[in-house]
């Protein structure tokens, strides 16, 4: 499948994938600063944003869109990065083409991820539709994130619930939840009723690496991203105090900043 893509700035490219839902505007955050220095490529990966499809699919077929993408754009080395699911993909390109990459960046993910996430109640959902529409209509106001947000499904993602971060939710996260197909869902969750697990094999990866985490991550827990960083070879760990899985959202200059340092010393 041909997937779309926005191709950003010039110079070395990173392949920056997104998570589940996702689409390529939930990278901005990445792609903003990046694309300063480097070729940002940011597609919307299978099932997800535009890049919609009508036939069912396994989460292998994502990594054949991506090795065709790169060939497609004639790019024979890259920089890998990766949000949660996109975190994943990057892992598993990684493992099956070693030497088209040079670099590996996890955010918020893991080679075997395991969540504590509470059960899910129905005021959970109840306030969660509130805030989310509030929040479309009046980006970051905070009366809607003291009264609804805070007692919605965001107090997971979000430690803290900042209006930069409702502004990212409105402006990016919304709208990539409703471009997620239920064929990209069912395709996920095919891949986590089987136990996915790759950390025996991570030791096939031997590029720099940098792994991310949010310490307060209910989604794929700051455990497991660190389980994952103990397991590659060549890697750089951070874990950032009060923060979820959304972190990039919620501090974005001090992701970015760590991430530049990063980039610069490999």
């Amino acid at each position: 499948m041909q997937l779309n893509v926005e191709i950003r700035g010039t110079g070395f490219p990173i392949l920056c994938l997104h998570g589940h839902p996702g689409s390529s505007r939930t990278l901005s955050v990445f792609t903003d600063r990046l694309s300063q220095t480097y070729q940002t490529l940011a597609p919307d990966l299978r099932g997800y944003g535009k890049s919609q499809t009508r036939q069912d699919f396994e989460m292998s077929a994502h990594i054949d869109d991506l090795e065709e993408l790169l060939d497609r754009q004639h790019i024979r080395e890259c920089i890998l990065l990766g949000w949660s699911l996109g975190g994943i993909l990057a892992l598993e390109l990684a493992l099956r083409s070693p030497q088209r990459f040079t670099g590996l960046i996890l955010v918020a993910s893991a080679a075997y991820p395991r969540s504590n996430h509470p059960p899910i109640t129905r005021q959970d959902l109840i306030y969660s539709a509130i805030a989310g529409l509030i929040n479309c209509l009046k980006p970051g106001w905070r009366w809607n994130i003291e009264t609804f947000g805070k007692r919605s499904l965001f107090r997971y993602l979000l430690h803290q619930q900042t209006p930069l971060a409702y502004q990212y939710l409105a402006a990016e996260g919304t709208p990539a939840y409703l471009q997620t197909s239920k064929i990209a869902q069912r395709a996920l969750s095919r891949a986590l009723a089987a136990r996915y697990n790759r950390l025996d094999e991570l030791e096939q990866i031997s590029i720099p690496c940098l792994v991310l985490a949010g310490e307060g991550d209910r989604h794929i827990t700051a455990t497991s991203s660190q389980e994952t960083a103990r397991h590659l070879k060549n890697c750089q760990w951070c874990c950032y105090p009060d923060t979820a899985h959304l972190f990039p959202w919620e501090i974005p200059q001090q992701v970015l900043h760590d991430i530049d340092c990063w980039l610069q010393a490999i």
